[in-house]
């Protein structure tokens, strides 16, 4: 991961002097962590880097037409996933945003996006979660959250070019993650209850490589919170 160092005196009096525009937007973007992260930003180093997840949902539905989350094509993967990546105890993650690639009827594929960094007005049980997928589903707006039709590959590739993440696919028969040096910006790409599709799997994979957590199966939303818990402890202290 890279570091870099910005203080406010670079964008004293709205003239900053011989700064490139990378390191304009550096500058910017980490003032804008010292508010929306809470970090308190005193000429000190920080780590610039967001996490994202992405699940293919091969059933999830893709309306509002529906009663509980399970028969909805197993939306209630969506949420438990959803909870995994954003959540910490009395807190919003807002260094991570997650994904799902819903492939369910009747307009498949829609992308549902949720990003920690703008994402309130929520709880952790599924009565909330319920009502906010319906809501979205319906087509009526929610902070944080967006919907829009979108393919897992347009997704992939999107990420990959657009911000030069590196792309991870778990899978038991993949490289240790304990053996894998986490670049930055990493985006990792879950199944759910029956497993990413080997065409998804082969795309992805032009991107990116195959990374496990060990030989067991895990379910998609406890591989999302074994991730977080690695990469919390490699943040410096």
């Amino acid at each position: 991961m890279r570091f870099y160092q910005c203080s406010s005196s670079s964008l004293r009096n709205n003239k900053v002097e011989r700064k490139s525009l990378e390191t304009i937007k550096e500058c910017f973007y980490t003032l804008i962590l010292k508010h929306a992260r809470g970090f308190y930003l005193k000429r000190k180093v920080v780590v610039l880097s967001m996490r994202e997840f992405i699940l293919y949902s091969r059933l999830g539905r893709t309306d509002a037409r529906w009663r509980s989350l399970h028969d909805a094509g197993r939306l209630d993967i969506v949420y438990e996933c959803t909870i995994a990546s954003l959540f910490l105890s009395h807190a919003i993650r807002k260094d991570v945003v997650f994904n799902a690639i819903l492939n369910g009827p009747p307009s498949p594929p829609l992308h549902l996006k949720i990003d920690g960094l703008t994402l309130h007005d929520v709880r952790t049980d599924v009565d909330t979660w319920t009502g906010i997928l319906k809501k979205v589903l319906s087509g009526k707006p929610h902070p944080g959250i967006s919907v829009y039709m979108a393919s897992f590959e347009n997704l992939v590739k999107a990420k990959a070019e657009a911000k030069k993440a590196q792309i991870y696919v778990l899978e038991e028969g993949g490289k240790d993650v304990y053996d894998v040096e986490i670049g930055e910006n990493p985006v990792f790409v879950l199944g759910d209850h029956v497993g990413l599709p080997k065409k998804a799997e082969a795309f992805a994979l032009r991107y990116g490589e195959k990374i496990s957590l060990g030989k067991e199966p895990y379910l998609a939303a406890t591989c999302i919170t074994v991730l977080n818990y690695i990469l919390d402890r490699m943040k410096p202290r």
